[in-house]
């Protein structure tokens, strides 16, 4: 027999033991299995503590198994993937259960009445009204809020990036990320204070003002970074063809990031619509429909949400999970249409 052929017969020492494709799965339900077991000999009742005992047993078993089999050097592979889909699931299934605990609870009431109607004279404790005094008062508030910070944070970001030099950009800095770790409250208060020195009663418009300077913070970021995005060789190009720089940056620079810059403004917008202090401050709310932003207290969903769930009846509980359920399709709606404002707006490959 020759050499060659001895040679073909070897086995290969290249590639060691493999653990199966199945073996994830195997693992996390004989995981669940023990958890469950454990869980139920100490008397624990709550799932969540299952969970985290099946994670700590996943990630255990992952690792003793595979260094028996495959060796450290793949265990440690395993367990880095193996902690990387536990810390997925820890992150989804509260999510899932929050949206689940919402519709369960919110379609109770949510119809066509509910949506075109407002409190009136239902008292707390009394079945029927609606929020439709509520989603006015938030589309008006936000969308002013819009309006005022929106252009201010823009600007700002394409200020830093383009013109920013020196202990002037320094500071602006400084003060956008003080600004963007204020809690809410404080926001609130700031506008409550100017409209005790002016005398002047609640009304719809100030908790705009409060929910702008939550939000001028997160534009400034989302579109600083953005802006930085954009290639310095296509500035260069203009600056060289004699176009000036503010020209450079209306024609150049914005539209080549206008879908990351409408992105981070609609989650902003997300965030805002959530906000709960300002307006219990500045709007006090109320339970019929007002229009005018700029005179008398007026409802925000968030507001709405609080009182009901606060008045302790089931009427208003259900009132409550309904105005949160319609508050998080507003936000899954906002968060869409920024996604495909982005993918519209992207740059199209072989341009």
């Amino acid at each position: 027999m020759s050499h060659a052929a001895v040679t073909d017969k070897r086995p290969s020492t290249l590639r060691g033991a493999h653990l199966p494709k199945w073996f994830a799965w195997a693992t996390a339900a004989a995981s669940l299995a023990v958890a469950a077991g454990i869980g139920l000999a100490a008397g624990l009742h709550s799932k969540i503590q299952w969970g985290l005992i099946a994670s700590i047993l996943f990630v255990l078993g992952t690792y003793l198994i595979s260094t028996k089999v495959e060796g450290k050097r793949q265990a440690k592979d395993r367990v880095a993937t193996s902690v990387v889909w536990v810390a997925f699931l820890l992150a989804v299934v509260p999510l899932v259960s929050l949206v689940w605990t919402t519709v369960s609870r919110g379609v109770k009431v949510l119809d066509g009445y509910f949506l075109t109607h407002s409190m009136g004279v239902v008292a707390d404790d009394e079945v029927g009204g609606g929020i439709y005094h509520a989603i006015l008062g938030t589309a008006e508030q936000v969308g002013l809020a819009t309006l005022i910070g929106a252009p201010i944070g823009v600007l700002t970001a394409i200020y830093l990036v383009e013109y920013g030099r020196g202990k002037l950009a320094k500071s602006v800095t400084f003060f956008v990320d003080v600004m963007t770790g204020i809690p809410s409250i404080v926001a609130g208060l700031f506008i409550l204070s100017l409209m005790l020195m002016f005398d002047m009663q609640p009304f719809g418009f100030a908790g705009s003002l409060a929910l702008a300077i939550l939000m001028m913070p997160v534009v400034v970021r989302s579109t600083e970074e953005m802006l930085k995005l954009v290639p310095n060789e296509l500035r260069e190009a203009s600056l060289a063809l004699g176009v000036p720089k503010w020209r450079t940056i209306i024609k150049v620079v914005v539209p080549t990031s206008v879908g990351g810059i409408t992105t981070g403004i609609m989650l902003a917008v997300a965030r805002i619509a959530g906000e709960t202090a300002p307006v219990l401050l500045l709007v006090f709310g109320g339970n019929f429909i007002n229009s005018n932003p700029f005179e008398g207290p007026q409802q925000s969903l968030p507001l709405y949400i609080f009182q009901q769930y606060g008045a302790g009846s089931t009427a208003g509980y259900d009132r409550a999970w309904a105005a949160s359920l319609v508050l998080i399709a507003i936000v899954m709606i906002l968060n869409l249409a920024a996604r495909g404002i982005a993918r519209w707006k992207a740059p199209k490959a072989g341009r």
